[in-house]
């Protein structure tokens, strides 16, 4: 027997893979891989020599972009085909995990048999969506946008592959309850599409709450479930044919600002392996680590420093908790209080810019982005202030024995090694804020001056990381952008149906006004983020719920924010929010110990939440919103 990891923080057990079939799953894998890496590096090199043009040269080249958008639709797609193979995709397992071993196995085949179904039924629909894009032609080069949307059915294809690679590692028991499931599912749909075509927007709950709770119960990837649902809606009540869902599918993974995506996570990974974000928490340390709780207001300020420039608050936390974590459980402070202070500050800087639920928003909402990144600093503080009290009140335990005020000269000195990666952070949300550069202009310069700072300051740049990082990025970018557009279909699909009409008359009914118009919103959010996740929940929400909200009087780069800081709190938050396991599993300690300790610090966000929901001005106050 040996362990097959296919869903995160899961372990189950199943026969081995025949050696072809390891062989070939390999070959796979790098075949895939390979060009994912290229890309990254490509898209890097093209949109660098644009902002070289543009600020250096003074001159544009109209190339750039064009050439970077055909490249990043393969991109996205090659990266959700690594993050396929690696279980990567952001799904829920809290349910699964809880179940016995044998039922979880059966779960996660169902699970994968459900992925394959669904690329099954998008890719002659992604076929045919890229026929119809060959007359289209780009403006500055010239050519059809088939070969961009050639990436569509190219990436379901080879996702179907490797679905059909896991599926192999089954028993055919298991493979044969799976076929039963989806069958039987598969039929009841078939026999009553005339039922649910009669019930009118009725059967809306029936495709959008049941099948898709369902899926995500279940431990579907949440992007696929977002799919299946919409696929299932759209081929039941025949309203429109399947191949337009694919061109929401485009329109919202092939948004130019979503380039930031990518171009940051790859940044956060420099930042690591370069030794910048250790420089940054050592400064930190020498000024505030002999008080008592300093190591604690050493992490909120560290985590506040490099959160959101990796895209994934896994590695804004894996930067910083190796480095403290030692020290504070040598001054005594116990092991699930550092992992509910980790979890939550992790919550705490969701809005902090280059914040990458942030640049979504702004993709789907339209509001602007640089008006986000300077609405998300100061609420990030406030809740930064709460856990900062908590955690003082808490420390009473801690031990300084042997823990001297550093001397001056010792502060001066870690401030001069870390001046290089303190500037950073600084000057990538400045130029964004004050409009200097894109968001995605400004990831370049970071990638530039991370490079340069590495090779010739610190002297740490392993360049045999460089190629896993690339990939890496593939992959999280890939199954951040996946869930992008899929959410876009389904938001595509709700909007079609008439939906966004009737939730808005909804909540427009609802009393109280602004207050329980807000109210609502936070509790929502923070549902949504512990089942889905921000990005997913803001895309597929954000377009219906933000006019509202403006309708009510509420500015929207405010309720971006609020929003944004609710799902936060809902990922965090045991026993369903993803983010609390993630942060057990960096802090290695077991997710009972945290939980009994991380309830304070919890109240601690939601007042903080509440704060800045009842003032506006702490969102908008830098930005000229009233």
């Amino acid at each position: 027997m040996r362990v097959l990891p296919a869903l995160p923080g899961q372990t189950v057990t199943a026969a081995p893979p025949s050696r072809a079939l390891a062989l070939a799953a390999r070959l796979f894998r790098h075949a895939v891989e390979l060009p994912a890496a290229i890309l990254v590096l490509a898209e890097i090199c093209i949109l660098s020599a644009g902002v070289f043009a543009r600020f250096v040269l003074n001159t544009p080249l109209v190339w750039s972009d064009e050439l970077a958008g055909i490249l990043f639709l393969w991109l996205a797609m090659l990266g959700s085909v690594i993050a396929l193979q690696r279980g990567q995709h952001m799904r829920m397992t809290a349910l699964v995990n809880m179940l016995p071993a044998r039922t979880s196995v059966i779960l996660q085949a169902i699970a994968t048999g459900a992925v394959a179904l669904f690329l099954v039924l998008l890719l002659p629909s992604a076929g045919q969506y890229a026929l119809q894009q060959e007359v289209i032609t780009s403006p500055a080069l010239g050519l059809s946008d088939m070969i961009r949307t050639a990436a569509l059915p190219t990436g379901a294809a080879l996702m179907l592959v490797a679905c059909v690679l896991q599926v192999a590692r089954y028993s055919w028991r298991q493979l044969a309850i799976t076929a039963v499931v989806l069958a039987i599912v598969g039929a009841l749909f078939w026999l009553f599409a005339t039922p649910l075509q009669n019930i009118g927007n009725w059967n809306l709950l029936v495709f959008f709450l049941g099948l898709l709770l369902s899926c995500v119960l279940a431990g579907v990837p949440v992007g696929f479930a977002f799919g299946l649902a919409t696929m299932a809606y759209l081929l039941t009540t025949g309203s429109t044919p399947p191949s337009a869902m694919l061109g929401a599918m485009d329109q919202g993974m092939s948004t130019l600002i979503l380039l930031a995506i990518p171009l940051f996570v790859f940044l956060g990974a420099l930042i690591e392996m370069t030794g910048m974000a250790r420089a940054m928490v050592t400064f930190l340390a020498a000024i505030l680590g002999h008080v008592r709780g300093g190591l604690s207001y050493v992490l909120l300020g560290a985590i506040y420093l490099v959160a959101g420039i990796s895209g994934s608050k896994a590695a804004d936390m894996a930067a910083v908790a190796p480095v403290l974590f030692p020290e504070m459980k040598k001054r005594g402070m116990d092991d699930g209080e550092m992992v509910s202070l980790l979890a939550t500050a992790a919550a705490m800087s969701e809005t902090v810019p280059p914040s990458i639920v942030l640049i979504a928003i702004g993709s789907a909402t339209g509001v602007s982005i640089a008006a986000l990144f300077a609405g998300g600093l100061l609420p990030a503080a406030v809740l930064a202030l709460a856990l900062a009290l908590i955690a003082r009140a808490r420390a009473g335990g801690e031990t300084l024995e042997g823990v001297g005020r550093p001397s001056a000269k010792i502060i001066g000195r870690s401030f001069i090694v870390a001046l290089p990666a303190l500037i950073l952070p600084f000057v990538i949300r400045t130029a964004v804020i004050e409009g200097v550069a894109t968001a995605t202009e400004v990831s370049i310069i970071g990638i530039t001056y991370a490079v340069l700072v590495g090779l010739l300051i610190y002297r740490r740049f392993d360049w045999r990381r460089v190629y896993p990082m690339l990939v890496d990025t593939a992959s999280l970018s890939g199954a951040i952008l996946f869930i992008i557009g899929a959410a876009s279909a389904m938001g595509w699909a709700l909007t079609q149906s008439g939906f966004s009409a009737d939730l808005a008359a909804a909540m427009e009914a609802i009393s109280g006004g602004r207050v329980g118009f807000m109210a609502i919103s936070i509790v929502a959010f923070a549902i949504l983020g512990s089942v889905l996740e921000g990005i997913p929940a803001i895309v597929l929400f954000g377009p219906l719920l933000f006019p509202i909200a403006q309708a009510e009087g509420i500015n929207q780069v405010h309720y971006a924010i609020v929003a944004v800081l609710a799902m936060g709190v809902g990922l965090f938050s045991p026993p369903f929010g993803v983010g609390y396991y993630a942060a057990c599993a960096i802090g290695r300690v077991n997710t009972d110990a945290a939980m009994k300790k991380i309830w304070p610090y919890m109240g601690a966000l939601m007042g903080g939440l509440i704060l800045v929901a009842a003032i506006p001005w702490l969102s908008t106050g830098f930005i000229g919103g009233k």
